[in-house]
């Protein structure tokens, strides 16, 4: 009775954490990336690796932008303009205008076009291959793909409350948590993935509870309504007003033309009233008409708040209009951080590189727990597999997923990088057919692995994936003028892309380790020896890795 509680709570993590143990490795995967989307989406624009931004102050940055948005976004319904930061030295700008009759959308995004500027002329760093880059990586964690975004987020949603309660329930099955952080003991079978599970897991245990519990925060509008359609009679404007003040309102245009006023003095306005903060982001209402509206939203500091101040002005007098987020109340506040400590936009260099490792460590967590499902599982049927019985129809399908997962999603980021390079320039859809190889190969990958899910499926995957990744930085050097032996040797070059060929060198260098570790069995082997081999499963045998 002691232990009937504790072996419940054993049973529920178990269970828990199987059952979308799969999608939450993807998630975690490219949640994990996400932490670099940016320089990933430089590395993944080869054509701006060699533009070099002036450095401005945001002032004038903001002055030029303006000017280059009237010359070449005539018609424009709105205007977002990007202004240069720690991580983007180049100004972004961005303008969507109406769909003319007979014109075909291009994709969710509508009519919609986008370019990087120099902060100081305005002129077009470089026109840059079409790409999605990170950001395809950061949806993808959360949104899904190829379904709608309200249904991925839904899914998402579900498999992190199940990692949740896996991670809880975790906390009390283990009698000794602090003595696991520091027990490994190798080629030990069964064990040796317990301990790597373990260690995985208790090492970045307060990350891997923060991150799972603040990415459900950052969705609970959608997952939990109820609250906030009491409280405001289900006035969704009102409360979304109140949550996130400072928001523009949809002002429909007076047609009448007006000039735009000058941004300039609105950007020093701003800085001034936030005490030094300088402005990240501007977006424009209706440009050239007399309801325009300008907002100006403060640049991320060292605040973990996701939730950054804004002002709003009159478009054509320049008039403060409103302010918000200077003081948010208590439950948006915490929100805020919630949502923070989630993207943690507010770390420096170190703080996202640890964010990174213990990203890796949960992405380990969750596929050594899968692994040891099968584990135990194939060792329960030892005796059955001895005398020549197939394994069990759950056992077989776990052991193909695992394998299309944990050595499949590998290669699908490998084809996703290796397509970006590979694929014609000038392709039509350039950005969907990156996102296609991405899927593809990791389609192909899952279905090789049901056909025959074995030691050899594991070291062949393993091998497919450890080329793709150590050989980005290869195919760099033939690709490109800026890579990782331009940084070490001649000084010069992006630090963004010489980091990222050092990243994916050293993964696929972890995947050709594991993959050499799995040596083919010896062909002559006695009963007794013939009988523990059965109860080791294809995953088993990937213990010396």
């Amino acid at each position: 009775m002691k232990e009937g509680f504790r072996q419940s709570m054993a049973w529920l993590h178990t269970w828990s954490g199987l059952l979308v143990c799969w999608i939450l490795l993807l998630v975690f995967c490219a949640g994990t990336a996400s932490y670099y989307r940016n320089e990933i989406t430089v590395w993944m624009q080869p054509e701006l690796h060699g533009a070099a931004a002036s450095q401005v102050s945001t002032e004038e940055a903001a002055s030029v932008a303006q000017k280059a948005m009237e010359e070449r976004a005539t018609g424009a319904t709105r205007w977002f303009i990007s202004l240069p930061g720690e991580r983007n030295p180049a100004t972004q700008l961005g303008w969507s205008k109406p769909s003319q009759p007979g014109e075909k959308k291009r994709g969710r995004r509508g009519n919609f076009h986008s370019e990087k500027a120099d902060p100081a002329t305005g002129e077009v760093l470089s026109k840059p291959r079409e790409t999605r880059g990170g950001e395809f990586l950061y949806r993808l964690h959360f949104d899904l793909h190829y379904i709608s975004a309200i249904w991925g987020r839904w899914i998402v949603g579900f498999c992190a409350m199940f990692m949740f309660v896996s991670i809880i329930s975790g906390i009390v099955t283990h009698k000794r948590i602090f003595k696991d952080l520091f027990t490994f003991r190798p080629k030990k079978g069964q064990r040796s993935w317990l301990d790597a599970h373990n260690v995985t897991a208790v090492l970045a245990l307060p990350y891997h509870i923060m991150i799972t519990y603040t990415g459900l925060v950052t969705l609970m509008f959608l997952y939990m309504p109820s609250g906030a359609t009491a409280a405001y009679k289900g006035d969704q404007d009102a409360f979304f007003a109140e949550a996130f003040p400072g928001r523009s309102g949809d002002s429909k245009p007076a047609g009448v033309a007006a000039p735009l006023t000058p941004l300039a003095p609105l950007v020093r306005q701003a800085e001034q009233h936030w005490g030094g903060g300088k402005v990240e982001r501007i977006s424009v209402n209706h440009p050239g008409d007399a309801n325009a509206t300008i907002s100006l939203t403060r640049a991320g500091g060292r605040d973990m708040s996701s939730k950054q101040p804004s002002l709003e002005f009159d478009g054509v007098t320049g008039k403060l209009l409103s302010t918000g987020g200077d003081a948010l109340p208590g439950a948006a506040a915490t929100q805020g951080v919630m949502v923070g400590l989630h993207v943690a936009h507010f770390g420096g260099p170190l703080l996202r590189a640890l964010f990174f490792l213990s990203g890796l460590a949960g992405c380990a967590m969750v596929a050594t727990g899968a692994l040891l499902w099968a584990v135990k599982t194939r060792q329960k049927q030892a005796k059955a597999l001895a005398a020549g019985k197939r394994a069990s129809f759950g056992l077989r399908l776990v052991e193909a997923l695992n394998i299309g997962a944990i050595a499949g999603i590998p290669i699908a980021f490998g084809a996703y990088f290796w397509a970006n390079r590979l694929l014609p320039v000038g392709m039509e859809e350039r950005p969907q057919e990156e996102i296609a190889c991405f899927f593809g190969a990791w389609a192909l990958a899952a279905l090789i692995a049901q056909l025959r899910p074995s030691r050899a499926m594991w070291r062949m995957q393993l091998a497919v994936g450890a080329f793709l990744l150590a050989s980005l930085p290869v195919l760099n050097v033939f690709t490109t003028e800026s890579h990782l032996g331009v940084t070490l040797f001649l000084g010069r070059g992006p630090v963004a892309v010489a980091s990222f060929d050092l990243v994916v060198l050293m993964l696929g260098l972890g995947l050709a380790y594991a993959a050499f570790k799995l040596k083919p069995l010896p062909v002559k082997a006695s009963k007794a020896q013939k009988t523990r081999d059965a109860a080791k499963p294809a995953t088993t045998t990937m213990e010396a890795a």
